[in-house]
Formats: C-alpha cells, sequence, structure tokens
C-alpha cells in the first residue's frame, strides 16, 4: 500500500486511476489495506490497497 492510501479516512473522495467511468468515490473505510469506496457509477469497491493507488480529489 502507498503512504497516500495510508491517509485515506472514511468521507475523502477519491478516484481510481483504471477506471475513471467509475466517477467520483466516497471512502467508507480503510483497514488492514483493504479500502471500502462507494463509487457514483459502480456502487460499493473493495480496493486492494497494495496493489492500487488510488488519487485523492480535494476539489469536486
Amino acid at each position: 500500500m502507498s503512504d497516500l492510501n495510508n491517509l485515506l479516512e472514511p468521507g475523502m473522495m477519491v478516484r481510481h486511476p483504471q477506471q475513471p467511468e467509475w466517477g467520483l468515490g466516497q471512502v467508507q473505510s480503510n483497514i488492514a489495506g483493504r479500502i471500502t469506496v462507494n463509487f457514483t457509477e459502480a456502487g460499493k469497491v473493495v480496493i486492494d490497497g497494495s496493489r492500487i493507488d488510488l488519487i485523492p480529489v480535494f476539489d469536486k
């Protein structure tokens, strides 16, 4: 997991770098490298933070 993924907390907004069609996602949890995100176009997805570096979004 990247250092940036370690900083993700519930409520933060992110994008998946390889799935832009999923749209904006809100972090639901980040436990032991498993990041649960609710994406606008894909619903709830569990991401393996050791394999995917999510992109934080600070301005919508």
